[in-house]
């Protein structure tokens, strides 16, 4: 009877120390110049992209919707590390202006993975 409570105490511990390793996402730190692709986001706007809300868009004269940006190919122009977060500035690989006036956007790269938003392009 020790026996087994001995074992199912050790099988319990192992199993709980395998669950502590940290999860690593599969993409790495973002380099200047890394080619991204922005994804259809789950929700109806960007969470972790900086895009302006509907209504800002429209007061510059452009369609309010986010589906311009849908499958664009973007390129990482900055990478900044604050407080643990990446942050990277993106610019749209073919150089036209998102939107019709926005040059650069800035975005929080791990979480915007994370979410789905963008994913990095293989070369």
């Amino acid at each position: 009877m020790k026996r087994l409570l001995y074992v199912l105490f050790l099988v319990y511990g192992m199993t709980f120390a395998s669950a502590d390793t940290p999860i690593t996402p599969n993409n790495t730190d973002p380099k200047i110049g890394d080619v991204l692709k922005i994804k259809t986001p789950k929700r109806v706007s960007f969470k972790h992209i900086d895009f302006p809300r509907l209504n800002f868009i429209v007061k510059r004269g452009s369609i309010a919707s986010y589906k311009s940006v849908h499958e664009e190919l973007v390129v990482v122009k900055e990478v900044n590390d604050d407080n643990g977060d990446i942050h990277v500035i993106l610019e749209r690989k073919d150089g036209k202006k998102f939107f019709g006036y926005l040059k650069q956007v800035k975005a929080n790269y791990t979480e915007s993975i994370e979410a789905g938003e963008i994913i990095k392009v293989e070369s």
